[in-house]
């Protein structure tokens, strides 16, 4: 069986975009999971990533149980927090917050999680996380007390990106946060794709068909949506996977 990074790769090889969408288990009810999956599997979407920043014990589990009811797509945890690792999932972004300067999300979270990870059978994937600001504090710069990069520094976003990789990390990935204002530029997409031999993850702000179009065309291998969708799901209209 190939792994899911390996299957990211090989579409990143026939030039094909993907698309994941992003459930936070603290906004999306259970009762609501299956309607919402129909639009996914509908949809362009290629996988399925759940986490948030701040989420009690044990809701991850569940939604994930009653996710993966629904749909074929990969599920990958995006965990804000140890307590949101679940075996039930497919595999898991193994988050360091490269961005920041809080040992807790460099290494030290990571850390805690081994006991936990060594018992499940997820397939764990070193993703560097890239926080650029976005006009408004997110909940990730909140609870992880790290400031985003700012837009202009650009060379910096790049060196950080870089850097990662070099350190071995298999995924970049670019967040403006949840609810931001705006998307990251396509400047600093393309500048930091230039420098990388890795796959690069988008999100952050994309909530119409031409920003996300823009994000690709800038060097997003795999874009992530969340807000969009919670707020709109008649957005999932203009995403639809054409008929085959």
């Amino acid at each position: 069986m190939n792994s899911l990074y390996q299957d990211i790769l090989r579409s990143i090889s026939q030039s094909k975009k993907l698309l994941a969408v992003l459930i936070d288990p603290d906004k999306m009810s259970l009762d609501k999971v299956s309607r919402f999956m129909i639009k996914v599997n509908q949809s362009i979407a290629t996988h399925i990533f759940v986490g948030g920043s701040e989420v009690n014990e044990g809701v991850t589990e569940t939604l994930v149980e009653n996710i993966k009811k629904h749909t074929y797509l990969p599920v990958i945890l995006f965990p804000g927090d140890v307590i949101q690792i679940t075996d039930k999932a497919d595999g898991i972004l193994f988050l360091s917050l490269i961005s920041g300067r809080n040992p807790e999300y460099l290494i030290g979270k990571h850390v805690e999680s081994v006991t936990k990870l060594s018992k499940t059978n997820l397939e764990v994937i070193p993703t560097g996380y890239v926080l650029i600001e976005n006009g408004k504090t997110t909940s990730v710069e909140r609870v992880s007390q790290t400031k985003p990069m700012k837009r202009e520094h650009v060379e910096a976003i790049v060196n950080t990106s870089k850097a990662a990789e070099l350190l071995g990390m298999k995924l970049i990935y670019l967040e403006a946060g949840s609810g931001a204002t705006h998307a990251i530029e396509g400047e600093i997409i393309s500048e930091v794709k230039k420098e990388l031999k890795i796959p690069l993850i988008v999100g952050g702000g994309i909530r119409t068909k031409e920003t996300l179009d823009a994000a690709y065309n800038a060097g997003a291998d795999l874009v992530v949506i969340g807000t969009a969708f919670e707020e709109d799901e008649t957005f999932f209209d203009e995403l639809k996977a054409p008929l085959s």
